[in-house]
């Protein structure tokens, strides 16, 4: 093929977006991280101010006795109270640390160990293993849509390890530690065999990777639901569960209430896969590999790099990091493995395209779910506001602070500002070698 001819290759591939789509994306792609996280406040504050106008107006056309918030000026009332929703939503998560209508800004008698935090730590917990499961993917140029699939075989794979090992250890703390470790171990091969489906049949038979991963999660749902039901389930179970394991096998809630389900220990656990990922991924020449393969694929290809053997490594590794989440939500959460496991794998996509697929942003976006599921919980209990508007203002949220990453990564994706995957020449030109690719890849790749 002539220069000419990858030139025009290369314009044509910038041009992925119809041109009103990239003039809404470019202002989105060239920006630092502070900008980023200014971006992402303003998304915050402006779905708070729609979420607000959409509770007044469900509030209107509700029926009630009683007005619940009286309009300044106008007097007009409405069954609904927006600001009560607020900062039941926000403070309500976190057990209540203002003393909102109260003299005083903060409320003496809260405690951080109480029930409301708990449980939103608990979701941020589950949720840091599966958005750095789908992180790990999308910084290898792949689409996870299993991480629920890896996280289900994850799960049963610990639920059945610690009950098989259990008999063969004496009960204490020694034993407990070491089916902790046995079973989170378990969850990482099950979710990573789950994941290296779909990385090799991306790699050797060039199946589109987001076709399978989907089909995958249906599969391993109905297989796991199949062998808990006819060989796995506990017997006098009313549903399809396995038995629970023991309680020395699982993550203690120390200071926190039992109910909470949450561990601060797997909470730690949580923030070492953070560092060790980030450090993998950035400072290994594994992550170099995964990295460029990640930003530009003829490039990783040109200067050495085994694109089949990454694809593969890259799903395994991510399956893994997904099965470990599983793991955790069986030894901290449930105590077993349960027909109706939580959409975490799908909660950790969005995870990860609101932390831009850094490891280290994965913590912040994991707390803001965390955050939004518990303080839903609380308008729930307070308030009587339906369930389904509650859904919509937290779907509202996470959709205003994730559609300016996801711009940025369609822009990239599509070969717009000056860091893009083809460097400094994306306007298409066609002059820049791959090899030039190559070089320019440690100065874009965070941004990939």
């Amino acid at each position: 093929m002539s220069r000419s001819d990858a030139g025009s290759d290369d314009a044509g591939e910038s041009d992925r977006l119809p041109s009103i789509a990239r003039r809404v994306v470019a202002p989105f792609v060239d920006r630092t991280v502070a900008e980023r996280l200014v971006i992402s406040v303003a998304a915050i504050l402006l779905s708070i101010v729609v979420g607000f106008a959409i509770v007044l107006v469900s509030g209107r056309v509700a029926q009630c006795g009683t007005a619940a918030w009286t309009m300044p000026l106008t007097g007009i009332g409405f069954c609904y109270d927006p600001v009560e929703v607020y900062l039941v939503l926000f403070n309500g998560a976190l057990g209540y640390p203002f003393a909102v209508g109260e003299p005083g800004l903060f409320n003496p008698n809260w405690t951080p160990f109480n029930l409301s935090l708990g449980l939103t730590l608990s979701e941020t917990t589950l949720l840091i293993f599966t958005g750095l499961s789908v992180a790990v993917a999308f910084r290898a140029g792949l689409f996870n849509i299993g991480t629920q699939g890896q996280l289900v075989v994850g799960a049963l794979a610990t639920a059945l390890t610690v009950l098989a090992a259990a008999p063969f250890l004496p009960e204490g703390p020694v034993a407990g530690v070491a089916l902790i470790v046995v079973g989170t171990l378990a969850g990482a091969v099950g979710g990573g065999f789950w994941g290296a489906i779909p990385g090799a049949l991306k790699a050797y038979a060039d199946a589109n990777e987001v076709i399978t991963t989907i089909m995958l999660n249906f599969i391993a749902a109905n297989i796991a639901y199949v062998l808990v039901l006819e060989v796995f389930r506990a017997e006098g179970s009313s549903v399809v569960a396995t038995e629970y394991v023991p309680e020395h096998a699982r993550f203690l809630p120390w200071f926190f209430p039992e109910s909470s389900d949450f561990a601060l220990l797997a909470l730690l656990v949580g923030f070492g896969f953070i560092g060790g990922l980030y450090y993998l991924v950035e400072h290994t020449s594994f992550g170099y590999d995964l990295r460029t393969s990640g930003v530009q694929a003829a490039a990783a290809e040109y200067g050495g790099v085994n694109a089949k053997a990454t694809t593969v490594r890259a799903m395994t590794l991510s399956g893994a990091i997904g099965g470990v989440g599983g793991a955790v939500w069986v030894l901290m959460s449930e105590g077993r493995w349960l027909e109706s496991v939580p959409a975490l794998g799908f909660d950790g996509i969005t995870v990860s395209i609101l932390a831009g697929n850094n490891p280290l942003g994965v913590l912040p976006a994991a707390f803001l779910f965390g955050l939004l599921k518990g303080g839903a919980l609380e308008i729930g209990f307070r308030t009587d506001v339906p369930t389904e508007l509650v859904g919509v203002l937290r779907g509202l949220i996470i959709l205003f602070v994730a559609m300016p990453e996801f711009f940025r990564m369609a822009g990239r994706y599509a070969g717009l500002g000056s860091r893009g995957p083809r460097g400094p020449d994306a306007g298409g030109s066609g002059e820049t070698e791959p090899a030039d690719d190559a070089a320019a890849v440690e100065g874009g790749e965070a941004d990939a």
